[in-house]
C-alpha cells in the first residue's frame, strides 16, 4: 500500500524538487544574461572623466575653437 509520501522520500523529496526548480530557473536566467548582455554605452564611470578629457571632447565636437582649446589646455596643465 502507498503511504501518501510518493516513493518513500518524504520531506527530502520536496527539498530535492525545490533545488531542482531553483537550478532550472537560475540556469535560465544565467543563459538569458549570457545571450543578451547589457550594452553599456558609457565606457567610463561617471565622474572618472578628467577636465582635460572634457576639454578635448568639447574641442572635437566644435564647441570651442583652437585658441580657446590651447588656452584652457595650458591652464589645466599648469
Amino acid at each position: 500500500m502507498m503511504t501518501g509520501y510518493g516513493m518513500g522520500f518524504g520531506v527530502v523529496g520536496y527539498i530535492f524538487m525545490a533545488l531542482f526548480w531553483i537550478l532550472i530557473i537560475g540556469g535560465g536566467i544565467w543563459l538569458l544574461s549570457a545571450l543578451f548582455p547589457k550594452n553599456n554605452v558609457q565606457t567610463t564611470q561617471p565622474g572618472s572623466e578628467t577636465a582635460l578629457d572634457i576639454l578635448k571632447r568639447r574641442y572635437a565636437h566644435g564647441e570651442i575653437n583652437k585658441e580657446a582649446y590651447e588656452s584652457m589646455r595650458y591652464d589645466l596643465e599648469q
